[in-house]
């Protein structure tokens, strides 16, 4: 997740601001939207404290997209995580 995709009054603290990018809280209801989702891995990147305001609205942004993400991979489970709906697996490691 490239925080940068959030309009510089919700994360000012980033390397390449957006002018006219989502909300915190449009992010927020797409990332909840996407918890059907078969995630195996995710990052946030760009946050650039360097580059904040006076307060740390981007430091906080990022903070709550890692929630959302692992709070989504927690609430669908261990089970099906890194499967493709459909496949047969032999017991063997694919490696």
């Amino acid at each position: 997740m490239d925080i940068d995709v959030l309009d510089p009054a919700f994360a000012p603290g980033t390397g390449t601001p957006e002018p006219g990018g989502w909300t915190t809280r449009e992010l927020i209801r797409i990332l909840r939207g996407i918890e059907t989702l078969n995630v195996v891995g995710a990052d946030v990147v760009e946050v650039a404290p360097a580059y904040r305001g006076a307060g740390e609205e981007t430091t906080l942004a990022a903070a709550q997209v890692v929630y959302e993400i692992v709070t989504s991979t927690v609430k669908k489970g261990r089970g099906g995580m890194g499967r493709v709906e459909g496949a047969v697996m032999d017991g063997r490691d694919e490696l």
